[in-house]
């Protein structure tokens, strides 16, 4: 960028100035001249800096220009501890390994800012494994009917296998427990519904489920599924609230937020795990909306549901069964909650 009001005198110019006056009388003219454009100069490059130095997106914070005084340094062209190519300035004068500036708001003591540390410090996440191992011998009791706010239904289902007997409730436990190691690792607080081994012989109850993320002040809720239905049916695809008012449900205020956290995992989740979204509904988004779950219209908080494959496809359930890719199934997710959360 030119500027052309701190561009130095032309040689004509320079030799218009009156020889009467001393040659010192001149420098100091010259003097005075440059001590007034410098400033100008460098405000000129602070604006700039701070007009075009902000990212465009959210990968990345947007540079801080910090102000400088007249005898400060021009930043060097490397910075440490930031992003490529941002500038970062030391005060002129000051020794090597002298007292460095202070630090950001919310900028750790080495430079770097934990901007997604900030963001998920005090979140809470509730995961929701699908079904139970112990539905199956527990079917008086899951059949018992719930009000889900629509209508009402069974108080839990068994879940479906792969052909070759891996439970969805299997599935869906081990890839929970692999999300909330995940999950708590970013410093996430994380409630599971229900654990194996724990005194849960069968069940929560849809109702249950609901009320535990509520009663957590969630800040996002995932229900991890897989699906059941014919071969050749392949993908996974998230479900979302659908408008929901009656008995005790009023998805409203979720919908829009539930929305923005199913959208978060299911790209995530494609790119993470190398599945595409269903073949066999959601028109290839991923995603579909559902008014007859009770997990989701006796949310409060925002809630997904994730049928992360097909586990009577052969080629989907071999991908279900391999502890590989629940790995990275649950990586997929909890990028896209980290993500919700402006991790």
């Amino acid at each position: 960028m030119r500027y052309d009001e701190s561009s130095p005198p032309s040689p004509e110019s320079a030799s218009s100035i009156s020889p009467d006056r001393p040659w010192y009388a001149r420098r100091s003219t010259l003097v005075v001249a440059a001590a007034a454009i410098a400033p100008a100069c460098l405000a000129g490059w602070v604006l700039t800096e701070v007009l075009g130095g902000g990212a465009s997106d959210d990968s990345r914070p947007p540079r801080i220009v910090m102000p400088l005084s007249a005898s400060a340094a021009l930043p060097s062209a490397s910075a440490s501890g930031g992003p490529s190519g941002s500038p970062s300035a030391s005060p002129a004068g000051s020794p090597a390994g002298g007292p460095a500036a202070a630090p950001a708001p919310g900028a750790s003591p080495g430079g770097t800012a934990p901007a997604a540390a900030n963001a998920l410090a005090g979140r809470t996440v509730v995961i929701d494994p699908g079904h139970n191992t112990g539905n199956f011998q527990h079917t008086t009791e899951i059949n018992r009917q719930v009000d889900i706010g629509s209508n009402r239904k069974e108080c839990d289902t068994t879940g479906t296998t792969t052909n070759s007997g891996y439970m969805e409730a299997e599935f869906s436990m081990d890839v929970s427990k692999r999300l909330r190691a995940v999950l708590e690792a970013k410093g996430l607080k994380v409630v599971l519904t229900h654990e194996a081994g724990k005194a849960r012989p069968f069940g929560p109850c849809i109702d249950e489920r609901a009320r535990i993320g509520n009663e957590a002040a969630a800040d996002a809720v995932v229900s991890v599924h897989a699906d059941g239905v014919s071969a050749g049916s392949r993908g996974f695809h998230v479900i979302l609230p659908a408008k929901v008012k009656g008995g005790g449900a009023d998805t409203a205020k979720i919908i829009e937020p539930s929305r923005q956290l199913g959208e978060r995992i299911a790209g995530n989740f494609a790119r993470t795990t190398g599945s595409a979204p269903a073949n066999y509904l959601g028109s290839g988004t991923g995603l579909v909306v559902r008014d007859d779950l009770g997990g989701l219209n006796l949310s409060t908080r925002p809630k997904v549901f994730i049928e992360c494959g097909n586990m009577r496809d052969a080629k989907d359930a071999a991908q279900l069964s391999s502890p590989e890719w629940r790995q990275k199934a649950a990586q997929g997710i909890a990028d896209g909650i980290v993500g919700f959360l402006g991790g």
